[in-house]
């Protein structure tokens, strides 16, 4: 756990100043009227719908940016720990670490309260001083926002964990004289075939006028349940190939 801190405490640093550079760059486009981010109300549609409904031109080119890092960020956390874990005692004067899945939990949930950061950042820069009045008007305090967010990253940190074991046992195949890269286009299949449709079931639980609670907790909890197997999955299969 402490041969990992350096470097994803690095890639979580870059990442947050992308994000603030990002941010300084959209405050100064939008106050010299180089962008526009204007409001659009909708009501009675799809969750989703009235997210898209803020979006102009401008702001969806923006919240493309911030969604794209977010997501960069998600990815170069489950590459830098499958890195980190298949270097071998010594290499670049650096101590050998095991791939465990409460470390690929653990980096997998810091992982993605980073990513929310840098999409709360740069999204807070795209929305006018009216959209955030009427939002923080309609949210819970500030303690249950948080709490929240820790616990939607603890989420997507099963996810990310579960991504991170694949890419180690991955590259535990690619040890035993296997090809790495259809052991990673395998997985990406396999495992991708499954969040897929775990994906499209939460979003149809989700985007609705009005939201079922038990839906969407069960669609949740499937996922979990997903992400869960995966991760003690795949460290069953690494742990196989490093005896072969």
């Amino acid at each position: 756990m402490k041969a990992m801190a350096r470097p994803f405490l690095a890639l979580y640093a870059m990442a947050l100043v992308i994000a603030l550079l990002g941010r300084i760059g959209l405050a100064v486009a939008g106050g010299t009227g180089v962008l526009a981010f204007d409001y659009i109300s909708a009501s009675g549609v799809p969750v989703l719908d009235v997210i898209c409904s803020i979006l102009t031109g401008s702001a969806f080119v923006a919240f493309l940016f911030a969604a794209g890092l977010a997501l960069c960020v998600s990815t170069a956390g489950a590459v830098l720990y499958g890195a980190l874990a298949s270097r071998a005692q010594g290499d670049a004067g650096a101590p050998a670490v095991r791939p465990r899945p409460l470390t690929a939990f653990l980096w997998g949930w810091a992982t993605a309260l980073v990513a929310l950061a840098c999409l709360v950042v740069v999204v807070l820069g795209i929305l006018s001083a009216v959209q955030v009045g009427s939002m923080s008007s309609k949210l819970p305090g500030l303690p249950i926002i948080v709490v929240g967010v820790i616990g939607f990253a603890a989420f997507l940190g099963t996810l990310l964990g579960a991504a991170s074991m694949v890419v180690c046992a991955c590259v535990a195949r690619w040890h035993t004289g296997h090809s790495l890269e259809l052991s990673l286009i395998a997985a990406v299949a396999l495992c991708g075939a499954v969040v897929a449709a775990l994906t499209v079931g939460t979003f149809s639980a989700l985007n609705a006028a009005s939201i079922s609670l038990p839906a969407l907790g069960g669609w949740f909890a499937a996922d979990v349940v997903a992400n869960v197997a995966m991760l003690f999955g795949a460290k069953v299969y690494a742990d196989k190939m490093s005896l072969a």
